[in-house]
């Protein structure tokens, strides 16, 4: 009798407390959950062993980049279904130690055990990370990390992105949304940054984490300004040379392989740090805010686009999602955008203007999924079904979670003003709107 989904679903259900919301299809093509919800296809029996070696998000993550797990019908409703009851649960949720003191959940536990067969622990996807030991956010670990997320091939990027290859939040006019194009409002982004930073003809200006250049291109070909951007990725900074060259701006841009903490030339008239400070960490943020205040001139200006998340009561039991640190951004941290602007000023500067863009990320994660399943086949050829696989699973759930407002992403505009108290800023600071 094929009752696999069944039994599943009963285990789940005891485990956690609560009805399960989706549908389950198992390996024996039982089916077993409300009619009509997005369906959990579990292929194998190795999944479940890989929750039971790695229980909660890892062990999730595991089998679905291995194929273990797959969804059949609308990827987002089925993680939107999900995300309370796994990875939204909150701060007083209870551990898995706190859970396992349950005589039901342990009876549950040992009725999976006996549902997933021959316990061996399934060896992680190639596509995970592999960990050493040591300091985190050193030059050496900074450059693994971000080699891991970069450095898989342009040719993917380039579908996932889009002719734009920006690879950070684009600038949506409301309500227009829907209907405008991802490449129209990624040139909208560049521009706002750009007017935020007010480029002029003859300034300097550092991009800390360029990319593929975009930014650097924008604002030399659309403000006259001279450019050095740095990047870690090798990968990124032969594509940023190639588009450059073709742009006719050797003369303006300079792209080097360099960490932000190595830049020695300034001073720099402004300064621009897109989607970059992400990966600096907490107990390096205060250097990287002194870094770029070092770098700028009296009256520079930086604009710093970063992704934050909500506070918590205790600061100190944030942890990295596990998910994220493993596959997609290794040895990232999120802080609370209260958090960053302290730092900031810690620093020397004065914050003058923080623009909060949640929703405007909600809509350029949706479109880089629908490219992504719409050239799904060769960015399989291209990476591997597993990193493409990491790469859908990422960007539907942080769509979601910005539409949820888990997480946040802002614009702060920060000037180095000097002791007179001229900040070079109107009275009214957003002129650029």
């Amino acid at each position: 009798m094929a009752d696999a989904a069944l039994r599943l679903k009963s285990l789940v259900e005891q485990m956690l407390g609560a009805p399960l919301p989706v549908r389950i299809r198992a390996w024996d093509g039982s089916e077993a959950g409300p009619p009509g919800a997005p369906v959990i296809v579990v292929r194998n029996r190795r999944a479940l062993r890989r929750l039971l070696f790695k229980p909660g998000e890892l062990g999730l993550a595991r089998a679905w980049v291995a194929g273990d797990l797959d969804v059949d019908g609308d990827l987002y409703a089925a993680l939107d279904l999900l995300a309370e009851l796994i990875w939204e649960r909150g701060e007083d949720a209870r551990t898995l130690g706190q859970a396992l003191r349950d005589p039901e959940v342990r009876a549950a536990v040992r009725g999976l055990v006996r549902l997933a067969g021959p316990p061996l622990p399934p060896a992680p996807p190639a596509e995970e990370i592999r960990r050493r030991r040591g300091h985190l956010h050193t030059r050496r670990t900074d450059q693994r990390a971000i080699s891991h997320h970069y450095d898989v091939g342009n040719d993917f990027y380039a579908l996932v992105l889009g002719p734009s290859m920006v690879y950070s939040c684009a600038y949506w006019p409301a309500p227009e949304a829907e209907g405008g194009t991802l490449e129209t409002a990624q040139r909208d982004k560049l521009e706002l940054v750009c007017r935020k930073l007010d480029l002029k003809p003859g300034m300097r200006l550092l991009d800390v984490g360029c990319g593929w250049g975009s930014m650097a291109i924008h604002a030399a070909r659309e403000h006259g300004v001279t450019v050095v951007g740095v990047t870690l990725s090798q990968e990124q900074a032969a594509y940023a040379r190639k588009r450059i060259a073709e742009e006719g701006l050797t003369d303006r841009i300079e792209i080097r392989v360099q960490d932000y903490r190595d830049v020695q030339d300034g001073p720099y008239d402004a300064i621009s740090s897109i989607g970059m400070a992400e990966h600096v960490g907490a107990e390096k943020y205060l250097e990287y805010a002194g870094d770029l205040y070092a770098l700028l001139k009296p009256g520079g200006r930086l604009l710093n686009h970063q992704i934050a998340r909500r506070p918590r009561r205790d600061e100190s039991a944030y942890s990295v999602d596990e998910f994220i640190d493993s596959y997609v951004f290794p040895d990232g941290e999120l802080a609370p955008v209260g958090t960053t602007v302290t730092q900031l000023e810690r620093a020397g500067f004065e914050v003058r203007d923080v623009e909060a863009i949640r929703e405007h990320y909600a809509h350029t994660l949706r479109r880089w999924v629908a490219n992504l399943e719409a050239g799904w086949e060769r960015a399989v050829r291209l990476v591997s079904p597993g990193r493409a696989r990491v790469w859908r699973l990422y960007m539907a759930a942080s769509a979601l979670s910005f539409e949820r407002n888990r997480i946040g992403v802002n614009q702060v505009l920060a000037v180095k003003t000097p002791e007179s108290g001229a900040s070079g800023l109107p009275l009214r600071a957003r002129t650029w709107n």
